[in-house]
């Protein structure tokens, strides 16, 4: 589990495909911070997907086996030697919880709509893949390449966020231009959520969806 506070911007040493281009890939990131104190099976996310850490290097690098599915679902595929990315070790039991819940699992991909500079500040517009705003709530939080983001206005298709100095100059949401694409990951409690009601919906009557927020707090409330 991961905050969506990024702790350091890594770079791209290789991406390779022992398989062909078609398959799995290794990825080979420096970052000596996220290295400090890394083992084998740990966990680091890379651009806001979790990955597990195949090997150290001494010189502040690991690697990180990214499955076809990984690369299918989330933008690792478009990275190359060279790239930029947000890098977070996971999170440990004795720290704060700065950011929100994030687990590293994209939910899809999006692209930077516009871009407009502030006074200190940017606000971006991003797009959204199909029904996946409908988990994105105004002043709630999103993940966006592995920063934790509050939402400041959502709509059927795209979402806005507003960049403080500190993430303009510690992510590379900072350099990101219109067209470049980036993982999200909503809420997971939206998701749940959703399922839930879903579930309960399908228990009560057969019929997916028929139980709403307001029936499920009612019968909580009836219980009380």
């Amino acid at each position: 589990m991961f905050t969506g506070i990024v702790e350091e911007i890594g770079t791209v040493r290789e991406i390779a495909f022992p398989g062909g281009q078609e398959s799995d890939a290794v990825l080979t990131v420096h970052g000596p911070l996220a290295t400090s104190d890394a083992h084998l099976g740990d966990s680091i996310a890379v651009n806001g997907v979790c990955l597990t850490v195949t090997g150290v290097g001494q010189d502040g690098t690991f690697t990180a086996d990214v499955m076809p599915e990984s690369l299918r679902r989330t933008a690792l595929g478009d990275l190359v030697a060279g790239s930029p990315v947000n890098l977070e070790r996971a999170v440990r039991a004795d720290t704060r919880l700065g950011g929100h819940i994030v687990q590293g699992h994209v939910d899809g991909v999006g692209e930077l709509v516009r871009r407009t500079p502030g006074g200190r500040w940017d606000d971006l517009v991003l797009s959204a893949p199909a029904g996946l705003t409908r988990y994105v709530a105004e002043k709630g939080s999103i993940t966006v390449s592995g920063v934790s983001l509050t939402v400041t206005h959502v709509d059927e298709t795209t979402f806005g966020v507003s960049l403080i100095p500190t993430t303009l100059e510690a992510t590379i949401l900072g350099s990101l231009v219109p067209g470049g694409r980036v993982n999200l990951e909503v809420d997971v409690i939206a998701k749940y959520v959703e399922r839930l009601l879903g579930a309960r919906g399908t228990h009560a009557s057969g019929a997916p969806g028929s139980t709403t927020a307001a029936d499920l707090l009612g019968t909580s409330a009836a219980q009380e």
